[in-house]
């Protein structure tokens, strides 16, 4: 841009003090390579959006124990209540494995304390510290030791047989309740069968029911501390599918997701749940089924009937808006094709050579471009796939904005080059463990970082950078400019700590409450790319003086990083980031061009207001 002198209509504006690219002899090249490795990326893409039509399917798993108590609660009977909540779209529930106390209260065994048969019977041969069982439903108490390792004896204790048990018995996992899974299965019902785990079980999960999913208590499988056994656990799962329970790791579950898969399971902590009230609860649902592909939504019911009947309406309303079927989910584990994605991983390769060739200081192009690649090898422990993914992820981004940063509608060939590296973060970055959120995208923080420095950098004239130095070191700094890069500072480092909201910098009620009823009406776009786009087309019109376009073209730069962090959310189907960064998209635009059009009318009023007086 050149300068332009001042007239009585127009205000005298300072052109953008940032050197041009530069025009390397191989742009041309690379920028082929660039759009032939596009082709099998999109093969991928095609092939991830086919597989993610098929998942839009999500089971209504109530937690039975749960429920159980809540129908007592209310002198009702659990089947009838179930009953009530299978007619507002509760199609699966949750059993989990009996124990010997369950048995007690079935009146299938009877127990007492080693104590309380000596008060009875002084002459007994009974332990005090020991507990007794004896069998009301016939060899129920003298067939459960063979269950286990513990050592028993059989005494007679007033004229009845008594089984000796050493340590409190209440707790030992007895096996399944076939009577009530045979009936809730006759009935419809999705099972997720709980076993639970013992060190005193002989052959655990050798009499695990015939039922679709297994989700294991605690924060381990069973057997994960044994190889030998978690071998046995692996081959006795059969044709079940592991539930894999968000934000909740389990020890030795990666080995039988290997096997088997996983069904993605969203939990509410009860502690939690009772914060919140129903229709926000049935948010939560409704964004982890259509946005986070949860398979499994496990439910446990509010303190009140009617608080629970109002969070499975809301919640069945919410999934039939968003296309999520509620059905018993048939889980299909993503494959990727290693030969498409190698082809693909020339498109980010090119790219991130091509950055540091149009530099207007080249060898330092190529210098942090090298560097830049080498980190995010190195993050990704030097995996060709992972690596390059976040390679695309930083460097197409900058990419649009190194080349080209003349005037507005280089945002619109910045954006193109943005939305041809979210086509290789996919192709690169999704597999079957990152799709399942086994294998997060690692080097978040830089997807937003380090395009700010590439670009930054590529700011630097074509000097001597020893000058440039002494340039920087001399300039005359005012209280204005200290002003003006504290609040980028400042907002720079609020937009970095809320990547993820997982830090103290997170989301307010009024804007939490803004995001809930985006996301129950629509896909929600990204606040970062609704306010950086705008900021990156007025800082590349040229309207504003000097270093303050420069600083809002890196404003612009997070726009782009966050088109590319938002698929970097692999475990998000793609068509759902694909719509949540085109809402982006098009608000910024929108935002960007009235935003352009209020700072070119505020300085215009600003240079000709007082000029305007004089002359009347």
């Amino acid at each position: 841009m050149t300068d332009v002198p001042p007239t009585r209509d127009a205000p005298a504006q300072v052109g953008m003090t940032v050197p041009p690219p530069s025009r390397h002899p191989w742009t041309p090249a690379l920028l082929g390579l660039i759009l032939l490795s596009l082709i099998p990326a999109l093969l991928l893409a095609v092939g991830r959006v086919n597989h993610e039509r098929g998942e839009k399917t999500a089971a209504l798993v109530m937690d039975y124990p749960a429920v159980a108590a809540q129908a007592r609660r209310f002198g009702l009977e659990p089947q009838a209540l179930m009953d009530r909540y299978q007619k507002l779209g509760v199609n699966g529930v949750a059993v989990y494995e009996d124990v010997i106390g369950n048995l007690v209260q079935r009146g299938e065994v009877y127990l007492r304390s080693g104590a309380d048969l000596k008060a009875d019977f002084p002459d007994a041969n009974v332990s005090p510290q020991n507990v007794y069982l004896r069998s009301l439903k016939p060899g129920v108490a003298e067939g459960l030791p063979a269950r286990f390792t513990i050592p028993t004896r059989q005494v007679s204790v007033g004229g009845l047989n008594w089984t000796e048990w050493p340590t409190d018995p209440t707790f030992l996992p007895t096996g399944p309740n076939a009577a009530l899974i045979s009936e809730l299965k006759g009935k419809g019902y999705t099972i997720v069968y709980r076993p639970y785990a013992d060190d005193a079980l002989r052959e655990p999960g050798a009499d695990w029911p015939d039922v679709p999913f297994i989700a294991f208590n605690g924060e381990e499988v069973i057997g994960a501390r044994t190889p030998e056994l978690l071998e046995k656990i692996n081959g006795r799962m059969g044709d079940r599918v592991p539930a894999l329970i968000e934000a909740t790791p389990q020890r030795g579950l990666d080995t039988l997701i290997a096997t088997h898969g996983a069904a993605r399971t969203f939990s509410v902590n009860p502690a939690w749940q009772n914060r919140l009230d129903p229709i926000t609860l049935a948010s939560k649902y409704n964004l982890a089924a259509r946005e986070r592909s949860m398979r499994l939504l496990y439910l446990r019911p509010y303190p009140t009937i009617n608080e629970t009947e109002a969070l499975l309406t809301r919640t069945t309303e919410l999934l039939g808006r968003s296309g999520v079927k509620i059905t018993e989910p048939v889980i299909r584990p993503f494959t990727e094709n290693t030969v498409l994605r190698a082809l693909s991983l020339i498109g980010p390769v090119a790219a991130l050579l091509l950055l540091g060739l149009s530099f207007p200081l080249v060898r330092l192009g190529l210098l942090v471009a090298a560097a830049s690649g080498a980190l995010a090898l190195g993050l990704n422990r030097f995996d060709p796939f992972a690596g390059g993914a976040l390679i695309a992820a930083v460097t197409f981004p900058a990419l649009g904005l190194v080349l080209r940063r003349a005037r507005v509608t280089d945002w619109f060939i910045a954006t193109g080059l943005s939305l041809c590296g979210v086509l290789f973060v996919s192709a690169l970055g999704a597999n079957r463990d990152s799709v399942l959120g086994l294998e997060p995208f690692r080097g978040v923080g830089l997807t937003l970082a380090l395009p700010l420095l590439l670009v930054a950098l590529s700011f630097l004239p074509r000097q001597d950078l020893r000058q440039t130095a002494r340039d920087i070191y001399n300039a005359p700094i005012k209280l204005g400019d200290v002003v003006v890069m504290g609040l980028a500072l400042a907002v720079f480092a609020l937009v970095f700590l809320r990547r993820g909201n997982a830090t103290g910098a997170s989301v307010s009620d009024a804007e939490a409450r803004i995001r809930q009823d985006l996301q129950d009406s629509l896909v929600r776009p990204r606040f970062k790319e609704m306010a950086g786009h705008p900021l990156g087309i007025v800082g590349l019109s040229g309207a504003l003086p000097g270093y303050l376009g420069a600083m809002l073209i890196l404003g612009g730069v997070v726009g782009q990083s966050s088109i590319l962090n938002t698929f970097s959310h692999f475990h998000t189907p793609l068509l759902i980031s694909a719509t949540r960064c085109f809402l982006g998209l098009g608000v910024g635009l929108i935002a960007g061009l009235i935003g352009l059009w209020l700072v070119r009318t505020a300085l215009r009023l600003w240079h000709t207001y007082g000029a305007r007086t004089v002359n009347a």
